[in-house]
């Protein structure tokens, strides 16, 4: 292992000596914190390696902060999730702070009751994930046309059903 690849708190494993932590960093060697004793290596050939899991990109010219961002951005946009926060700005404004009550019939049962919010997050999710799930069904090699459309009267059908909620959003744009 280079001694630039090494900063310090970093947990590497000696072939020799087991787990440590870097403590310090010269021109040419690290002082290591092991279990038994604080050592002085040379990492270039110690056989150090690093502790915890890592990745090499190459041909990679962006802050790993940034590619990470940008990554998991992309998964989370691949799975047709959204931020609670960005949800909750779709709810309309009357709405925030408010709660959902349920009464059971029998009066020896407790109520229920859900922050507005929460129970937003939740409807948006169904409606979100019916997206995805009609663009899957959609896109899919293998269905025929014929199933295609006999799929997509089911997700017509849930939308419809779905409707009764449309008076939470902010924004037309966002109903079912």
């Amino acid at each position: 292992m280079k001694i630039e690849a090494l900063h310090i708190g970093m947990a590497v494993r000696h072939p020799q000596y087991g787990l440590g932590t870097v403590k310090s960093i010269s021109e040419l060697t690290a002082d290591i914190q092991f279990n038994d004793a604080k050592r002085t290596v040379e990492p270039n050939v110690a056989g150090l390696e690093p502790a915890d899991a890592h990745a090499t990109f190459t041909g990679l010219d962006v802050p790993l902060k940034q590619f990470v961002e940008q990554t998991v951005d992309a998964a989370i946009t691949k799975l047709g999730l959204q931020p609670p926060d960005s949800i909750v700005e779709q709810l309309g404004l009357r709405w925030h702070g408010g709660k959902v009550v349920l009464h059971p019939a029998d009066a020896t049962l407790q109520t229920k009751e859900v922050p507005l919010e929460v129970f937003f997050h939740k409807v948006v999710m169904v409606r979100n994930n019916l997206r995805v799930l009609e663009q899957k069904i959609n896109a899919h090699e293998k269905l025929t046309d014929g199933e295609k459309v006999e799929f997509q009267q089911y997700i017509t059908k849930s939308y419809g059903s779905l409707t009764t909620f449309n008076v939470l959003f902010k924004e037309k744009e966002g109903q079912f």
